[in-house]
């Protein structure tokens, strides 16, 4: 089968350029010819025997995604003739799926259509895009998701057949890629303390993921620590003069890598401070490198923290979390079977499952 991936891929960042890539390596293991039509970034390439191409956008808040919807249903067109593409797999329901479903209805191709969490919790609050996410998933072949919370919010939707089509296909980890072995230099490289220990972010900077909250439990930890923030985004500004204006220590901002692996070793907590979240990728890529986890009690992080590998608390709460942090740094003994918990629950997220 000839299938083409509509969405986020690498060298794009995130938990959706991850799960798409994954996929796509089990796709072709299976003996599909994979195609991939994504949005624009330097250095897009051919991985192995996937087909990379994109389609231009500009990278303005409101108008990129709106020129993507028009400039990629052309392109994908192009690529179904071409290609002889028998099935689209869009990953977001807004705008891949919108895209993928309006092609098809001309084109009778199959649709695939993979709610990653935020395209259901976030935009299915405005009236307008609540209509689009009813017929993309209505119009759609296939609806995967990737964990049990995201099922049901869509079938509190109360779409027709949603129930027989819906599948779900968790996110999945690369375990050799990201384990605990990983040789790195990261605390040389920011000429960290080695006696402080290190607790990680990785994410996008952006209000869903609750970096206030994380820079507000610094302040008041009790363990001496290095935090380290990984990641780009809107907010950078707005979180640097917060942690200036409060004077807080030893918070290090050191932007969107592509090293990540190489990072997580190197830490001892990860810490995922959300507001609002999906299934999230760094939670297992944090596991895969036996790190224990604080993470707070949203969307489908509860599936993934258990009390053998980390803590939750309740979102949007900076006491509750520095405390969930001094928790387990105080505690090396728990840390460190956390840790090997946490290897082992990665283990479990090893390979994707393919929803067709």
């Amino acid at each position: 089968m000839n299938i083409c991936l509509l969405g986020h891929f690498p060298p794009h960042i995130g938990g959706v350029s991850s799960h798409s890539y994954l996929l796509s390596e089990e796709l072709v293991k299976r003996g599909d010819k994979v195609f991939v039509l994504t949005y624009p970034i330097s250095g897009i390439m051919d991985f192995n025997r996937i087909h990379v191409e994109s389609a231009p956008t500009i990278n303005i808040k409101g108008l990129r995604g709106l020129i993507f919807l028009i400039t990629a249903t052309i392109k994908l067109f192009n690529m179904i003739r071409k290609y002889n593409i028998d099935l689209i797999h869009a990953h977001f329901i807004i705008p891949p799926g919108l895209i993928a479903v309006l092609v098809a209805f001309f084109t009778k191709k199959e649709v695939a259509v993979t709610v990653h969490g935020s395209d259901i919790f976030i935009l299915a609050s405005n009236p307008v895009l609540r209509i689009l996410i009813r017929y993309v998933l209505r119009q759609a072949d296939h609806v995967a998701v990737v964990n049990e919370t995201i099922k049901q919010k869509i079938l509190e939707l109360n779409i027709g057949d949603m129930k027989d089509k819906i599948k779900i296909t968790p996110n999945a980890v690369d375990l050799e890629k990201f384990n605990p072995h990983t040789l790195t230099k990261f605390r040389e490289e920011l000429d960290l303390n080695p006696k402080k220990p290190i607790i990680l972010f990785v994410g996008n900077l952006v209000s869903q993921k609750g970096l206030k909250y994380l820079i507000g439990a610094k302040k008041i930890l009790q363990n001496t620590v290095e935090m380290v923030i990984v990641g780009d985004g809107p907010l950078m500004d707005e979180l640097t003069e917060m942690v200036n204006k409060k004077s807080i220590s030893d918070v290090y901002f050191i932007g969107a890598r592509r090293d990540v692996h190489r990072i997580m070793p190197a830490a001892d907590l990860f810490v995922l401070p959300s507001i609002s979240e999906g299934f999230p990728i760094t939670l297992l890529e944090a596991f895969a490198c036996g790190l224990p986890a604080v993470a707070t009690d949203v969307g489908g992080i509860k599936e993934l923290v258990t009390r053998d590998v980390g803590l939750i608390v309740k979102p949007g709460d900076a006491k509750a979390l520095a405390e969930a942090v001094d928790e387990i740094l105080q505690n090396p003994d728990k840390k460190l079977k956390m840790g090997k918990s946490a290897r082992k629950k990665a283990e479990e997220y090893g390979k994707i499952d393919i929803p067709y």
